[in-house]
């Protein structure tokens, strides 16, 4: 049947994949915007359980969406070339949207760092904070971040060179330093000598390394998600897109730590 004329007549004549209709992306704005006003009702102490059931339901959506488009990349064949090329591009343009993301908080630190207003005293950091020692803890984390990015990187190349073992120890090694960041910096935040609330030197602090933390949680997350799929072989050689963009989005990660520790733990 599949060589008879109407299956070839009726066979894609393109190398683009037509995505099926999923009722996933109007789930996914509904969790999305449970999550946000939740967080506005527990900011504003009316409980936290719109938040929790929305957080759940969001990741619940998360790992059925991300099933289906496993499914259609490993299974169905539908990821081409052609459109894995469409996909970099959608990661590169993904980055470059974060990149600027970040640039607000860093214009935010740069306005009042270069130019300190009367309000706080004219000096940077403002008159009562005691910013963190750049060469303790920042500097652990960022030989975490370091390191963590060479391990990716021989994931990456375990995969291209069909070396199944190397990918999972790489990957597995990657998520654990991820995972050490994170506890790393959490210990850091929880022994702060100054609150969110104090200024606007901790406001802008706690803002960038804060996001950037959590990217960090993203991006391990990402990472564990690889580790399975390539524990289930799930990558091949010349088709692994998915652990490309983790990887891709790991790497950035590192960047964006780099520059915070010499821009705002440093100087």
């Amino acid at each position: 049947m599949s060589d008879s004329p109407l299956a070839i007549e009726h066979g894609p004549k393109h190398q683009y994949h037509l995505v099926d209709p999923s009722i996933w992306p109007l789930i996914g704005a509904g969790t999305v915007g449970g999550l946000a006003v939740g967080g506005v009702l527990y900011m504003h102490h009316h409980g936290a359980t719109l938040l929790i059931v929305a957080f759940v339901a969001m990741l619940a959506m998360m790992a059925a969406w991300w099933r289906d488009v496993v499914k259609e990349a490993t299974f169905q064949g539908h990821h081409t070339p052609v459109v894995q090329l469409g996909m970099r591009y959608g990661m590169a343009l993904f980055i470059a949207s974060e990149v600027m993301f970040f640039a607000a908080f860093f214009w935010a630190f740069f306005d009042s760092s270069l130019f300190p207003k009367a309000a706080i005293g004219g000096v940077w950091p403002p008159k009562g904070i005691h910013p963190f020692n750049a060469f303790e803890l920042p500097f652990l984390n960022t030989m975490i971040l370091l390191l963590s990015g060479t391990t990716v990187t021989w994931a990456h190349h375990g995969l291209i060179e069909g070396d199944r073992k190397s990918l999972l120890a790489g990957l597995g090694i990657t998520i654990l330093l991820g995972l050490s960041f994170t506890g790393v910096q959490a210990w850091e935040y929880s022994h702060a000598p100054f609150a969110f609330k104090d200024g606007i030197y901790p406001s802008t602090f706690f803002m960038a390394t804060g996001f950037h933390g959590f990217h960090v949680i993203i991006g391990t997350t990402f990472l564990i998600v690889c580790f399975f799929r390539a524990w289930a072989g799930h990558f091949k050689p010349n088709h692994h897109f998915g652990f490309e963009a983790a990887a891709w989005y790991w790497h950035f990660v590192d960047v964006v730590w780099l520059l915070l520790f010499v821009l705002v733990y440093w100087l």
